[in-house]
């Protein structure tokens, strides 16, 4: 008589252990604490861009203007030369225009709309300036209150 053997089949699940899990999600979590301060950055300097573009758009305007006319608008107040664009025709900031000393000088002033420049956080979390005499200016930079003779998109301490 033959000897017959039997195996026993284990079934093997294949899968994940518990830490295998947990050290992918540690690892995730890591890549998106780095990642995610670094898009919000890119995006509001992406942003910030229309500020500019604003600004330097209007202070040759204003020049234009002043070539036609000798002055830039009304002797003193919100009365500038060139028409400014209405709040719903720019997408992340307002911009106004003062004048002064007779109408022979200006100061351009783009503000952050409420809730619109990343990090949000009100309507004069970043303000930008231009004047008569081409002088760039950063007042309030990401809610902080600044005095830069340039247009910061970096951070609130220096000038990029």
């Amino acid at each position: 008589m033959a000897h017959t053997t039997h195996f026993i089949r284990r079934s093997t699940t294949s899968g994940f252990t518990l830490i295998e899990v947990m050290i992918t999600v540690a690892i995730v979590a890591i890549l998106a604490s780095v990642a995610l301060p670094a898009y919000t950055d890119y995006v509001r300097r992406g942003q910030l861009q229309e500020a500019f573009t604003l600004l330097a758009d209007f202070g040759v305007r204003m020049e234009q203007y002043y070539q036609d006319n000798k002055n830039y608008g009304a002797t003193t107040g919100t009365t500038c030369g060139v028409a400014m664009p209405a709040t719903t025709a720019t997408r992340f900031f307002d911009l106004t225009c003062v004048t002064a000393s007779s109408g022979q000088a200006y100061t351009l002033t783009a503000t952050g709309k409420a809730g619109a420049v990343a990090p949000s956080g009100g309507s004069a979390t970043f303000v930008y300036t231009l004047n008569s005499n081409d002088v760039r200016a950063t007042t309030r930079f990401a809610g902080t209150t600044v005095a830069l003779t340039c247009w910061a998109s970096r951070s609130a301490s220096s000038c990029d």
